[in-house]
């Protein structure tokens, strides 16, 4: 447990500017209400469109004055709230009460009081966790409302031993913070310090937290800071500076980062990032559609949020993934050569490019990927596809060169909550692509250099499909359906009158308990679960794949539908992975060097996507003999090159 001196360091560290007040009260957020021993509570809140503003206790309505400050802040330290307690704000005495802006709970949703909460209470026994790094990291991406039937974070908390079975070392949490309604993504977070009360407590969050660590497996947060949601945010009756109209939003209002009375609205969203990582013990952030947080001054928020970040942890590790549609890789340049220092970037171009080689489809924004053999060799290099040339979806450029970005920058996935949701029936990968190809697409996310990640439930080829879903009053409701409909348009397969009568409406409860996960599909489909699994236990423990030397993979394209991939390990010892997605392939005559083992090795064959452990059909050795190769249909197979005189181990061909 942190005592409350430690805590004040750890927030300086952060870089978070401390707030004295009367009685010696030193303050470790610029705003919110941090309870003191003896019940009392320091409370600040910026709210300079107002001239008097007071704290509410309920529900017995006792109101009590804050002082003003400069620059609209207002302060106080009241007694009487001991922890629990419930309040409000009232500005300029009127009738409305308004829950805290930087509120650590909402127990009645966001349109209720907020709650006094004393973190210092948590018993934490992660005191030796250091958390893990981007480079080895193997994200699982994981929306708690419907990772279990429960729904909560004690059902989340679990299933936290198989993933860690399963060689899962970070968790990414879809956004947790606050929203009116019984269910929903997060993305339309109102509270943004307040973790949902429809999971748990914020101490059950914690628990969460602490039992990951004790797995070994970090755990970070997807938070939104490009925008409010559009029902529970009372921010604008604070101040009508935290958002801007210089800048057009694709889901409402920008945030009013660079603009005048923009510095307290930064102070806000750094105190969030610190807070996180500070109260909760995580280990990091993913920030939502950076590309929509506008932001013309220096040092960029994001660079500004990334030291947030490090300095809160304390000398743990930490990890800071950027959203970015434009693939801007300034984004993960370092802060001392002017980038902004994030870990890495979601790489949207290796989804698209595999998902049209799976489903044969390339509509919408798909249609800038072919998915060819190339696309993936060059994916596997040099991380994006696209780093400056014309898009012809937008009609524009895309992307900024990736070149000296390493491989660790860039996250890649076959699914994710948006793309699965996005085939308009959420539908999972493995539904669409012939079971084959899904396998030996697999290998190449998991062996392959960059970071993976599995969305939740593809390890066991989860039967539930992924929706949006958002639980809005009736007449908002309406809008947010027509508005996804009006999305999905885009995709000619789903602007048809019958796709668009078939689209599952966000607002239904049947919609959100669909999504739920089975677990025991986890046993059910244990051929596919021991894939995933053998995979990342040679991810992690292969020396070649486990440490690949800078610079030292490298591809060639063998037909129209295969290729093959090299990593150079050193003294001979290589490794060959072949993918082949269409029929079987021989290969005659073999003009391809990197098919040639290295002098006084053989090629063996150390492992293929199409063993029957896997359900697959099996296959026989690709590298047996000394004649040519035939690559196996629909599958991936890795090969490792060993000395003429060594004996291939059990289980190896060759």
């Amino acid at each position: 447990m942190t005592s409350p001196g430690e805590e004040s360091a750890a927030l300086r560290a952060a870089g978070i500017e401390e707030h004295p007040q009367a009685g010696a009260v030193t303050r470790l957020y610029p705003v919110g209400a941090e309870a003191l021993p003896g019940d009392r509570l320091s409370v600040r809140v910026w709210a300079p469109a107002a001239q008097r503003v007071a704290v509410v206790a309920e529900p017995e309505g006792r109101a009590l004055p804050l002082d003003a400050e400069t620059d609209g802040y207002f302060t106080g330290l009241l007694d009487g709230f001991p922890v629990g307690s419930l309040y409000r704000f009232r500005l300029d005495g009127g009738d409305t009460l308004l829950p805290d802006p930087a509120s650590r709970f909402q127990p009645e949703g966001p349109h209720g009081p907020s709650q006094v909460v004393d973190p210092r209470r948590f018993a934490w026994t992660d005191d030796t966790w250091l958390g893990r790094s981007i480079d080895e990291a193997v994200i699982y991406e994981l929306h708690v409302g419907t990772f279990t039937p429960e729904g909560t974070w004690e059902a989340a908390e679990r299933e936290l031993p198989h993933l860690a079975e399963l060689g899962i070392t970070v968790v990414e949490l879809m956004p947790v913070a606050d929203f009116p309604g019984r269910f929903g993504w997060g993305y339309d977070g109102v509270n943004l310090f307040a973790p949902t009360r429809l999971y748990g407590p914020p101490d059950a969050m914690r628990r969460f937290v602490d039992r990951a660590h004790a797995l070994g497996i970090a755990v970070i947060l997807d938070v939104v800071y490009n925008h409010f949601g559009p029902d529970g945010n009372y921010l604008g009756q604070f101040s009508d500076t935290y958002t801007t109209d210089r800048y057009d939003n694709e889901w409402g209002d920008a945030i009013n980062l660079d603009g005048p009375g923009s510095g307290p609205v930064r102070a806000f969203f750094l105190a969030n990032a610190a807070y996180w990582i500070d109260e909760f013990h995580l280990d990091g952030l993913r920030l939502d559609a950076t590309q929509q947080m506008f932001d013309a001054s220096t040092p960029h928020i994001l660079a500004e949020l990334r030291r947030a970040v490090a300095r809160a942890a304390r000398g743990r590790v930490t990890i800071v993934i950027g959203e970015n549609e434009p693939q801007d890789t300034g984004l993960v340049r370092p802060l001392d050569a002017g980038g902004c220092g994030l870990d890495a970037l979601w790489n949207d171009d290796f989804h698209h490019s595999a998902m049209v080689a799976l489903t044969g489809r390339n509509e919408a924004y798909y249609c800038d990927h072919r998915g060819t053999p190339q696309e993936f060799v060059s994916a596997m290099k040099h991380g994006f596809l696209y780093q400056g040339q014309w898009y012809q979806w937008q009609k524009q450029p895309r992307g900024t060169p990736a070149f000296g970005v390493p491989p660790s920058a860039f996250v890649t996935f076959l699914q994710n909550h948006d793309q699965v949701a996005n085939s308009g029936n959420g539908r999972r990968g493995h539904t669409l692509a012939a079971p084959g190809c899904w396998r030996a697409m697999t290998a190449v996310l998991l062996l392959g250099p960059g970071t993976p990640m599995l969305f939740q439930g593809q390890e066991f080829a989860a039967s539930a499909p992924f929706l949006y879903v958002a639980d809005h009053t009736p007449e908002l409701a309406a809008r947010v359906a027509e508005g996804r409909a009006a999305f999905l348009r885009q995709f000619p397969s789903l602007n048809t009158p019958a796709m668009q009568r078939h689209l599952a409406p966000p607002h239904e409860e049947e919609t959100f308990t669909r999504c739920k996960l089975d677990h025991g599909e986890r046993e059910r489909n244990r051929p596919v679960w021991e894939m995933h699994r053998e995979l990342l236990r040679l991810r992690r423990e292969d020396p070649v794949l486990r440490n690949p030397r800078a610079g030292g993979l490298d591809g060639a394209v063998l037909g129209d539908e295969a290729f093959v991939l090299r990593w150079f390990g050193g003294d001979g010892d290589d490794r060959l992975l072949l993918v082949n997605m269409g029929h079987d392939l021989p290969l005659v005559p073999m003009p391809e060097p990197l098919l040639a083992p290295p002098a006084g090795h053989r090629w063996a064959d150390l492992w293929t996507s199409e063993d029957v452990a896997y359900g697959g059909d099996g296959i026989p050795p690709v590298a047996e003999g000394a004649g040519s190769w035939t690559l196996p249909g629909h599958a991936a197979v890795l090969l490792a090159a060993r000395p003429f005189d060594d004996q291939a181990p059990e289980g190896e061909h060759g």
